[in-house]
């Protein structure tokens, strides 16, 4: 998932600039420069009836093509649609056409800030003013399914809707990948985290065993030896937040969730993980961590993914790093990276790797602006429904897939051969995996074509190492509040403590960073934000029925 924690180094500047930021998300949002009003509720009387039994899409006898607009706030986001195998079918299905725009929160601003709002929109951020205030500028989807389609609520998940419910009782976002418990227990969510090896690089070793920092420390001086112009270690980009160094790293050394009273538990101080945090430093000092590692942003990052630069990394996103893990392994053969257990718990805790969880990951809006939120709501109806999951995870069935006897899907030859050996081509051409606004990992687990071979193994070390975080799930203060500007100043000074603590020359200095980032708690409101979060777990709990 994104992480838009400021950058570091720059506190003054970035912290004024995320304040100012929030300060216009809560203004735009609140004071109606953005939507309608009531929303531009549509007459469909000339074009269906709405039939709880079928979806609207196939109902509309709407004839010209309806042109929408759709902000996503995220730079990467692939704009293109109507030319991909999945987005050509969508257009088709639906007779519309999708003008993508992408950006980041100033450009966010600006839509709320000038009354000219997109007709759908998907942000990223639960914890929001866009999120929270989304009753003042969004069209809520209980009414919009009730008015234009129905058949939203047997394809939307109650459990979703109710966990994005705001005060008035109404839903306004749906997320993707949002898990539920059940999902959970179902199996069929495939870890993203993996602490990963070249095959050739721990084979040449004798695979060994990477548990202790004892151990880890010395099988990485034993990469530089053997292995010269690798860097034995690496993960995430850092860019502005901690990479896989942070909340990626404590998952996977089972640093508990809350504390033994069920309350917020400070992870960041956690013994264990800085027994970890110090164990890098003392491979950085041995020259086994790159400096680059610290400034790469994730292009270069996965440039170096691509041509298995790294010996060993602790991967966050194996899905998203799936396409240049798999330009490294057939490229490579017999080289690939494997993932093995890697760094465990010096207290014996059981790895508890993360997923989307309940709150998923894009949350996406109708618009009060909406031209046509009867057609908007179809989107949403066409791509939770099986009919497009199917289309966005495998294609058309006799195109790019065929169904098996037994009901699991099967990517035809020539497209197989392309994921695999051509995943550029690949990705320009089909899409598939690709735009998943609505997507969910349960599709997936229809067919072993769903993920690149790459990471199929990295999947399958993740099995019964998940453990769902749900009551970690928005708990930070309401934006625009005193424990949430210190909040936001805190992360910003932990992320560039951690970069200290790592790079440190000596065991002084990897105290006297970790000591200065304690004091600058204790400066900060620190105990009003634990208050903050100990209350939102309790209200998480209550509402999923958790003792």
């Amino acid at each position: 998932m994104l992480n838009m924690k400021k950058a570091i180094g720059q506190t003054g500047v970035k912290l004024s600039a995320a304040l100012l930021t929030a300060v216009l998300l809560v203004t735009g949002c609140g004071g109606g420069a953005g939507g309608s009003g009531e929303g531009n509720w549509v007459s469909i009387e000339d074009r269906y009836t709405v039939d709880p039994e079928t979806p609207a899409w196939q109902l509309d006898k709407k004839e010209e093509v309806t042109d929408l607009t759709w902000y996503v706030n995220a730079d990467w986001w692939n704009t293109d649609f109507g030319n991909d195998i999945v987005t050509k079918k969508i257009k088709e299905d639906l007779n519309i056409n999708i003008k993508f725009i992408t950006g980041d929160d100033t450009k966010l601003n600006t839509f709320f800030a000038g009354g000219d709002m997109p007709d759908l929109l998907t942000v990223f951020d639960s914890n929001s003013p866009v999120v929270q205030k989304a009753a003042t500028w969004a069209l809520p989807l209980n009414d919009l399914a009730e008015k234009y389609d129905p058949y939203f609520n047997k394809v939307a998940a109650a459990d979703t809707l109710n966990w994005f419910q705001l005060a008035d009782g109404k839903t306004y976002g749906y997320p993707n990948y949002s898990n539920t418990q059940a999902d959970y227990d179902s199996g069929n969510i495939p870890a993203k985290t993996a602490f990963i090896i070249r095959k050739d690089v721990y084979e040449a070793l004798g695979s060994p065993v990477i548990g202790t920092p004892e151990e880890f420390q010395s099988v990485m001086k034993q990469i530089k030896e053997k292995f010269p112009t690798l860097t034995p270690f690496g993960f995430n980009s850092i860019g502005e937040g901690t990479g896989s160094l942070g909340d990626t790293l404590q998952d996977f050394i089972g640093v508990p969730l809350e504390s033994e009273n069920g309350e917020f538990y400070d992870r960041n101080l956690d013994e264990d993980y800085l027994a970890w945090l110090k164990t890098l430093n003392t491979v950085y000092r041995d020259g086994n961590i790159s400096d680059d590692s610290f400034a790469d942003d994730g292009t270069a990052f996965e440039e170096k993914v691509k041509s298995g630069k790294y010996a060993t990394m602790l991967l966050d996103g194996t899905p998203q790093q799936g396409g240049n893990l798999q330009i490294y392994m057939s490229a490579n053969p017999g080289k690939e990276y494997i993932a093995i257990d890697g760094p465990q718990s010096t207290k014996g805790n059981a790895p508890t790797l993360n997923q989307s969880g309940i709150t998923g990951w894009m949350i996406n809006f109708i618009s009060k602006d909406s031209k046509d939120p009867a057609k908007a709501i179809q989107i949403f109806t066409y791509l939770l429904s099986e009919e497009g999951q199917t289309l966005m995870n495998y294609g058309i069935e006799g195109e790019t897939y065929q169904t098996q006897a037994d009901g699991t899907v099967e990517l035809l030859p020539a497209v197989k051969d392309l994921q695999l050996n051509n995943a550029d081509k690949f990705k320009k051409d089909y899409r598939m995996g690709e735009f998943m606004f609505f997507g969910h990992d349960r599709h997936k687990a229809l067919s072993a074509d769903a993920f690149p071979e790459s990471i199929k193994q990295m999947q399958e070390w993740g099995k019964g190492k998940l453990k769902p975080h749900f009551i970690l799930e928005n708990i930070n203060p309401d934006q625009g509040t005193q424990e949430a500007r210190a909040l936001s100043a805190i992360n910003t000074k932990w992320n560039s403590t951690l970069v200290s603590m790592v790079r440190a020359k000596d065991d002084a200095a990897f105290d006297s960073a970790l000591a200065a980032y304690k004091s600058f708690l204790d400066e900060n409101r620190w105990d009003e934000i634990v208050k903050v979060r100990s209350e939102k777990m309790k209200q998480n709990k209550e509402k999923l029925g958790i003792q």
